[in-house]
């Protein structure tokens, strides 16, 4: 078995056993992202670098002071800023941007003796779930050509699923994390609203956005979300709530414990697999001792229009700092231009169709006339859609089980010509970004066709050591042991 292929929690053990070294494992790493262009998961690569930090981490090692993410490389999405690596959002208005600083997410990975492979392909500014909106063309599904591995953190799915790297990092504004890792049969946790700092991250809806980590383990995970999380002083929506030992936390009893399934998710057009899944997993954790309950989420219809009046809202604000004076790239103008000329020809340029898209719906709802049709209206769904969870979890439910994605993976292309096709992907996940809410995406089984079709399971706020231990159960129970068949 080649290096590349460890989980974090085996490399973690080879490591501090001195069986390998990181920089073994990083080379390895960097052998198979190197070969395997045809994913267009990587987007920048930093081999130097990347081998200066596994020498370091083995120096760390070797003292016997060493966190379990010492000398374990990662690939980095690229909407985090990296310093002295180029962070660019996956977009053209960005080329040409290198960070003098380091987001506080890598700045913890990094502290604890992480290395960085490189940067991860996305849809533009965290904007589409397909991969499909990015400045460097899609990444592909290392699962089958030409299918999609989700987004818009595609690159990181991608690269995790095909062992490019042993974890990445993801954000999940509503649901990029969990709805690639489903596409990918990997695992991806979107931690509670404020647990993982949001500085130096790229922003697209600042009341959504969430990091969190994307690897091939729920044990994984709950390691790797034990560097990223934590109180941070220059993001004003961190929490400053203790981080506890998430993997600790990983004792696979959940006797007693009481499990939602929300009637409203069983929607027009989910296909019978993933129903059929859905059911086997409710089974999975009521034979390893849970209570499995109905409850209702009554305004789970609301969230996707919701949701797409928010974000882009929110986004559209962000968004206006790129105008070609104050960040990024300056369209070139012609001669008798005025100040309104570029801006437009440097938007025109340097944002992508579906940002474009986002940024003009935003501008519209919050518009005068509009603002309380739209924005004021999506804003009190949203305290509602928060306040089924509340009330459900206020009944004695511990968690709730859910499917992740309403399908498999598709074909990249699909739905790029319909935007309305692709938003109803979103239909499980957004509601979660809503209400703040942790959720994390198990691999449960594969379709008929062979894909990888992945369950959610949603938690209580703050609770992700809980909620781990669910998912911790439902992987255990599942078995998920599939690869795709290398083919890139």
């Amino acid at each position: 078995m080649s290096s590349n292929t460890l989980t974090i929690e085996a490399a973690r053990d080879a490591l501090r056993k001195r069986e390998i070294t990181s920089v073994e494992l990083t080379e390895a790493c960097l052998k198979a992202a190197g070969a395997s262009t045809k994913l267009n998961a990587f987007v920048h690569h930093t081999p130097d670098l990347a081998l200066e930090m596994a020498k370091a981490a083995d120096a760390r090692l070797a003292s016997g002071d060493a966190p379990s993410m010492c000398g374990i490389p990662l690939g980095i999405k690229d909407l985090f800023c990296t310093r002295g690596v180029p962070s660019q959002a996956a977009s053209n208005i960005l080329s040409g941007f290198t960070p003098e600083y380091e987001s506080t997410v890598t700045s913890k990975l990094f502290g604890d003796g992480a290395v960085m492979l490189g940067k991860l392909n996305m849809d533009e500014f965290a904007m589409g779930s397909s991969n499909e909106n990015s400045a460097y063309g899609p990444a592909i599904n290392p699962w089958r050509d030409g299918l999609t591995p989700g987004g818009s953190s595609g690159g990181s799915a991608a690269a995790v699923a095909a062992d490019l790297c042993i974890a990445a990092t993801g954000t999940d504004t509503g649901g990029s994390i969990r709805q690639p890792a489903a596409f990918t049969g990997t695992v991806g946790i979107k931690p509670t609203y404020g647990r993982v700092s949001r500085w130096g991250v790229v922003a697209y809806a600042s009341s959504l956005d969430q990091a969190g980590p994307m690897t091939k383990s729920v044990r994984d995970a709950a390691i790797m979300l034990g560097s990223m999380a934590g109180h941070d002083a220059k993001d004003s929506t961190s929490a400053d709530i203790a981080v506890p030992d998430f993997e600790a936390a990983l004792t696979g009893d959940i006797r007693g414990k009481k499990i939602g399934i929300p009637r409203e998710y069983r929607m027009d057009g989910m296909s019978d697999e993933i129903d059929a899944l859905w059911r086997r997993g409710a089974e999975m954790l009521k034979d390893a001792g849970a209570q499995i309950v109905d409850i209702s989420l009554p305004h789970t219809k609301y969230a996707l229009p919701a949701y797409y009046v928010i974000a882009p809202a929110e986004a559209s604000s962000n968004l206006a700092r790129y105008d070609g004076v104050r960040y990024g790239m300056r369209a070139t103008l012609n001669a008798g231009d005025d100040i309104t000329d570029m801006y437009e020809k440097t938007r025109a340029k340097g944002f992508g169709k579906e940002v474009q898209r986002r940024v003009m719906v935003g501008a519209y709802v919050l518009s005068a006339g509009f603002y309380d049709a739209y924005y004021n209206r999506a804003r009190k769904v949203r305290a509602l859609i928060k306040r089924d969870f509340e009330l459900a979890f206020a009944d004695g439910v511990d968690a709730i089980l859910a499917p992740a994605t309403p399908t498999p993976a598709f074909e990249i292309g699909k739905k790029s010509d319909n935007p309305v096709e692709a938003y109803l992907n979103d239909v499980f996940t957004v509601t979660l970004n809503l209400a703040g809410l942790p959720g994390v995406s198990v691999p449960v089984g594969l379709s008929a066709s062979g894909l990888p079709l992945g369950l959610q399971l949603i938690g209580q706020p703050w609770q992700e050591a809980e909620l781990l231990n669910h998912a911790y159960v439902l992987e255990k129970s599942a078995g998920f042991v599939a690869k795709p068949a290398k083919w890139w």
